[in-house]
């Protein structure tokens, strides 16, 4: 029998996952934050450089705000930010002063714990940005194994990755990531013990989505091995392309004869929020997968297929998510078959997308596709297709870019800006589009308040205000009268 123990994703992997990164604004968070830090989670997955820009370009919101008002709200779960290591918003690998600056503020803000993932497995790069972390603040450091399918990726390799960090001063803890949903309850019989063999003690964690329905099936089995920290979402922020539900992983885990170390009545009350949430602002709900056996080919991740399907469908071609999804499988072997987590899934994706919308295979060549084929994200697994090589090395841009530093500096970055700037504008303009800075800062501090029972109505009033000819409204119901004139004087 194991004591377990939770974290939740909603707000950052579920919100990414089911709702594009897009589904949930400052006051949003605020107002249910009480109530998360109720429920006695190990730690809560806030956010992500992802998830800060988002913040700023479709919200114009701070999001270091967002992480200063969170983490006076939640004093109690450490807030945690999910990072590649080397760069911070955008593609480009920063220095070493770069990035200390940026966990330095981070912590400042209220960021307790860090996930330092690499995306190729390159130990040194994650334990040099382990390091760096820890000799700037006190937030702990958890590794990422990230799991995918292949001849390279069996135990010994992640137990030899496991090891690494278990050596490492700077390495807290450990976890298990399955971004795609792609382990199976016999795998996770082997891949975990050989693990936990050579952690030497430190904790295990797990995080594994929904993707083709077998997450919930490798909680039992890792809970049943020892493993009592697993991260689950709570209702419609769960399931579908992410994480198992709380409240079911809960009674399923209890059946198992394992406790589990919560508060319900407060876990009910954020579900309910949450729930409500999503009706008033018309987001969809995560729904349990079936098995799919084409996602151990493709193996994309629930929010970047998320963010796929919302680019097609403002193109008008979601009719073409099939089409671009087999692309991907095409694609993703061209380029040497990288494992499929940030930034590499964006990156297959963004080409299998243009491939497919365009006259021809390879006739858009994002710069980052370019990058990547440069060398510039780490070595592929495998060679890559000799004539997709030729064409992009052929290309102007390519050309272009290999000009480009192939790193961003601290000392060169800072003479862009004023000095005056604060470190927390500063890190926001060095790698985000201007104009969206300086709408942010001109929307002012973000509002407060959110109740989704009055979100209908006040998006109601809003649609009226700008209306002239509207001059009195009704609503007249049961129990419920409501009228309105416009002021002639002040209209």
């Amino acid at each position: 029998m194991t004591d377990i123990r939770l974290v939740d994703v909603s707000i950052r992997d579920g919100n990414q996952s089911l709702w594009g990164a897009t589904g949930l604004s400052t006051r949003q968070i605020l107002a249910i934050a009480p109530v998360v830090n109720r429920v006695g989670f190990q730690a809560l997955d806030f956010t992500s450089s992802t998830h800060m820009a988002v913040a700023v370009r479709y919200f114009r919101e701070d999001p270091w705000e967002r992480i200063r008002l969170m983490h006076a709200a939640c004093p109690d779960t450490p807030l945690q930010l999910i990072t590649t290591g080397f760069r911070f918003i955008s593609w480009e690998t920063a220095d070493n002063d770069f990035m200390r600056l940026v966990y330095r503020t981070l912590m400042k803000n209220g960021i307790g714990r860090f996930i330092l993932l690499d995306p190729m497995h390159d130990m040194d790069a994650l334990l040099e940005a382990a390091r760096i972390v820890k000799e700037e603040g006190e937030a702990e450091n958890m590794g990422a194994l990230t799991y995918t399918v292949s001849d390279v990726h069996n135990d010994d390799f992640y137990a030899g990755c496991a090891a690494r960090m278990a050596a490492s001063p700077h390495i807290d803890r450990v976890y298990i990531k399955d971004p795609s949903g792609l382990l199976t309850p016999e795998r996770a019989q082997t891949l975990i013990p050989a693990v936990q063999k050579t952690l030497r003690g430190k904790p295990l964690e797990i995080h594994s989505h929904c993707t083709i329905g077998l997450s919930q099936f490798n909680y039992l089995v890792a809970a049943d091995l020892g493993v009592n920290i697993l991260h689950t979402a709570v209702g419609p922020l769960a399931n579908g392309s992410s994480l198992p539900p709380a409240a079911q992983t809960i009674d399923n885990l209890r059946a198992y004869g394992h406790n589990v170390d919560i508060n319900e009545k407060a876990l009910a009350q954020m579900t309910q929020y949450f729930t409500a949430l999503a009706e008033a602002e018309g987001l969809p709900c995560g729904q349990p997968q079936q098995y799919d056996a084409r996602f151990l080919r493709h193996q994309v991740a629930g929010g970047v297929m998320t963010t796929t399907r919302r680019q097609l469908a403002e193109l008008n071609l979601e009719h073409k998510f099939d089409a671009v999804m087999e692309e991907v499988e095409r694609v993703r072997g061209e380029l040497g078959s990288p494992i499929m987590v940030t930034p590499f899934p964006q990156i297959v994706c963004t080409q299998a997308f243009f491939n497919v919308i365009g006259k021809e295979r390879y006739g858009n060549v994002p710069d980052q596709v370019i990058r990547y084929v440069l060398g510039r994200f780490g070595r592929p697994t495998a060679p890559m297709d000799p004539e997709v090589l030729d064409k992009i090395m052929a290309l102007q841009r390519t050309k272009e870019i290999q000009t480009e530093p192939a790193m961003m500096t601290l000392k060169e970055t800072r003479k862009r800006f004023p000095a005056s700037l604060s470190d927390e504008e500063f890190l926001l303009r060095a790698v985000m589009p201007a104009e969206q800075v300086d709408a942010m800062l001109a929307n002012g501090p973000s509002p407060r308040h959110y109740n989704p029972e009055t979100s209908g109505v006040v998006k109601l009033l809003k649609e009226l205000a700008q209306r002239p000819a509207n001059k009195q409204v009704v609503i007249d119901k049961p129990d419920f009268h409501l009228e309105l004139r416009r002021n002639e004087e002040t209209a």
